[in-house]
């Protein structure tokens, strides 16, 4: 007895993709599984932060009072913070424009996109390590009571955060780049772009606990 040779068959494995009909890729479903866990680890952050704060007679005590300026002063015109957050809203803004970019096919608008997004990142973590530099001179330090200790465990948690996400989206860039995304195959760049947003809106939190709530104009 034979076989024919046309009773044989092969079976190939789809090509990834970004679309996939009844759910969504394993690279971005791992990336919101991902972020939970982080809402989760700020979430302890934040509710250390406010136990610290609501058990303190003054907030933020009198010595840091006047440290963290986010309106304009005579010192500073224009608050290094305040400039920190623009940058770091708007990088949110120029990923998003490089994702809808390559979901149209269009890999220069990725490109410039993300580019611009990276330098953006680069600068918001060269102007918190000068912040850091200026708060040291004024005495805001790691080991300056329960003020210092929580301000820098936040703020440095997400600093490392970003720098992460600087990374993440450096790759992403150098494989656009090489030309290694297109209209259909992009699940790299959506992934790094939630986490990138999740980034931002943790530090939007952030900046309203630290510098507007406890500072009232």
């Amino acid at each position: 007895m034979t076989a024919s040779t046309s009773a044989l068959t092969t079976t190939h494995a789809p090509a990834e993709g970004h679309v996939r009909e009844g759910g969504i890729s394993n690279v971005i479903l791992g990336m919101l599984l991902f972020i939970t866990s982080e809402v989760m680890f700020f979430a302890g952050l934040f509710a250390a932060y406010f136990n610290v704060r609501a058990t303190a007679p003054i907030w933020p005590p009198a010595d840091f009072a006047n440290k963290l300026h986010w309106l304009p002063t005579a010192a500073q015109p224009i608050p290094v913070v305040t400039i920190a957050t623009i940058l770091l809203v708007t990088s949110s803004a120029t990923c998003q424009l490089g994702v809808w970019g390559i979901r149209n096919g269009n890999r220069t608008a990725l490109v410039r996109n993300i580019g611009v997004t990276v330098l953006l990142g680069s600068i918001f973590l060269l102007l918190q390590a000068y912040d850091y530099t200026a708060l040291y001179g004024d005495g805001v330090r790691l080991d300056a009571g329960t003020f210092g200790t929580t301000y820098f465990t936040l703020t440095g948690f997400h600093g490392a955060h970003v720098l992460g996400g600087v990374i993440m989206l450096s790759v992403v860039l150098y494989r656009a780049m090489a030309g290694q995304f297109s209209k259909e195959h992009h699940d790299m760049v959506e992934a790094t772009s939630i986490y990138w947003h999740f980034v931002d809106v943790v530090w939007i939190v952030l900046f309203s606990t630290l510098y507007i709530i406890p500072n009232p104009v």
